[in-house]
């Protein structure tokens, strides 16, 4: 049977929007897990930790569903140019989802050690550097979702102010380790979970990247073609 029959069709068609589904609901189950790691260190809450933690396992599930989905419509279907970029982009998505939630799941683990002890001077540091962080995930699903080439483009440069932060949070917290008696190591456990938060940047960036190979067929990892992105 080929697959241009009107059967074979509506299959491919419904295998598709259930691929898309599934990334756009781990997209939303990761975001959520993101904020509730952050909400976790910042209010010293190990129960709201320990359930980013146990959570964690449904975005699992969801990553493998997408690559089953993703390997299985490959096999059968056989798609080409816009469809075979849409697998291809959405099982790269799943992936870097997966690699953020599991970023979310170390804040939250390192939430849970630092609850133990009392407020830190500067913890709050962490706030804009998660504002941003969030906004350019949000931004990256979006660009997936909208078939919008042009967000998902934009990300790179707006990554450098996050960079930026990354950095400047790194080295006070650093200057604390050892100015502060008896709370170097939740200094350290500040100074990991800001990196967390700059590595969320930078996985959003690659799935806006993604967004703008699914829907321009441009790759922006290569040098030639930066410019359309800083």
């Amino acid at each position: 049977m080929s697959i241009h029959t009107p059967h074979i069709l509506r299959d491919f068609d419904a295998a598709i929007t259930r691929l898309r589904s599934d990334v756009l609901a781990m997209a939303a189950k990761t975001r959520v897990n993101f904020e509730r790691s952050v909400t976790a260190a910042l209010e010293r809450n190990a129960e709201l930790a320990n359930a980013v933690i146990a959570d964690d396992d449904e975005v699992d599930d969801l990553e493998r569903a997408v690559d089953r989905l993703g390997m299985d419509i490959l096999a059968r279907y056989q798609p080409v140019a816009s469809d075979l970029r849409l697998v291809v982009s959405s099982m790269k998505i799943a992936m870097n989802l997966e690699r953020i939630s599991d970023h979310a799941t170390n804040i939250a683990k390192r939430a849970r050690k630092m609850s133990r002890n009392g407020e830190l001077p500067d913890a709050n540091l962490i706030e804009p550097l998660y504002t941003l962080a969030d906004n350019l995930l949000r931004d990256a699903v979006a660009a997936y979702s909208d078939a919008d080439a042009g967000l998902g483009a934009s990300l790179h440069a707006r990554d450098k102010e996050l960079d930026k932060l990354h950095k400047q949070a790194t080295a006070t917290y650093a200057a604390r380790i050892d100015g502060t008696a008896g709370r170097g190591e939740d200094y350290v456990h500040l100074i990991l979970i800001v990196r967390s938060l700059e590595r969320v940047g930078d996985l959003a960036v690659n799935i806006g990247e993604d967004a703008v190979y699914l829907e321009a067929a441009r790759d922006l990892r290569h040098a030639k073609d930066r410019e359309i992105r800083e």
